[in-house]
């Protein structure tokens, strides 16, 4: 993938090396990341628990809870100027390149998302953030909260590598950030208030693919724009995709595969909707609530 050289955004807190957030406190149940799944299996592998019952838990299982919006850090200073950083601004300045030009395609205003590097543990709006949950978004403070670590996660446990496809996760949660930011994560989180566990199921598999598209508009916006996709690139986020699907991880964790059960999605689903994305560069191509096949 090449980034070198182009703009880096300045919406990136790096909170590395600050110590863990405050408390023994959880999730306010409306957090999304694409790590959830891939953290419960390793859960799973670890401790010898049903990663059914870890999603269910990082999930935000037991309903919402007040939280307050984190306070910027007063601690910041300048930023960490490592590759690893620079990548991280880069990436997300793209983001901010190709959703500002969508939204003003339609007349609208893109506000953009806060990024906010850690270790181990910190304080976000949606309660106490820690790396076992892997990358994730909390709408309450419009924040994508990155564990680092994550990425060398992927390599380690699901042999997928690459910048690009690390560029595929980020901008996964900035998929969600947009959904926020057109109503979209709100009417899904009250269906599933009303809505059997089945049925709350499906329509978090939706979400998430949504998500996937809106990853594949941005690599189709940032590519048509920078240049950015080298030999292999797309391969690496498919295999990214594939690895995370909730069918590849039922079936590492547990032996068997349960539909019913999914939140994220197929591996083949990923991929087709990834791809959907990034073949058209189209919003209206991601629309998982009403497509007749996912």
């Amino acid at each position: 993938m090449r980034w070198e050289g182009d703009r880096q955004s300045d919406n990136v807190e790096d909170r590395r090396g600050q110590g863990g957030g405050g408390g023994f406190g959880g999730f306010g149940g409306r957090t999304v990341g694409i790590g959830t799944l891939v953290i419960a299996l390793v859960g799973g592998a670890i401790f010898g628990i049903d990663p059914r019952t870890i999603l269910a838990l990082l999930g935000g299982g037991g309903g919402p809870v007040a939280v307050q919006q984190a306070p910027r850090s007063s601690q910041q200073g300048a930023p960490a100027n490592d590759r690893e950083s620079q990548f991280v601004r880069t990436t997300l300045a793209y983001t901010e390149d190709a959703w500002t030009q969508v939204f003003a395609s339609q007349g609208a205003q893109y506000r953009p998302a806060r990024l906010v590097l850690f270790e181990n543990a910190t304080d976000t709006g949606c309660g106490t953030g820690r790396s076992a949950t892997g990358p994730f978004y909390c709408p309450a403070d419009s924040t994508v909260y990155i564990d680092l670590s994550f990425f060398r996660l992927m390599q380690q446990r699901f042999n997928v590598a690459g910048e690009f496809a690390q560029a595929y996760v980020i901008a996964h949660e900035v998929g969600h950030h947009v959904q926020n930011l057109l109503g979209v994560s709100d009417q899904v989180h009250d269906a599933q208030q009303r809505a059997s566990e089945k049925q709350g199921n499906a329509l978090s598999v939706k979400l998430e693919l949504q998500a996937d598209c809106f990853a594949g508009v941005w690599a189709n916006r940032s590519n048509q724009r920078e240049q950015i996709l080298e030999a292999g690139d797309v391969e690496t986020a498919l295999a990214a995709a594939t690895a995370i699907g909730d069918d590849a991880l039922q079936r590492q964790s547990q032996g068997t595969v349960v539909p019913d059960s999914f939140t994220h999605g197929s591996s083949a689903q990923r991929v087709r909707w990834f791809t959907r994305g990034l073949e058209s560069g189209q919003v209206e191509q991601c629309n998982t609530f009403e497509a007749r096949q996912l």
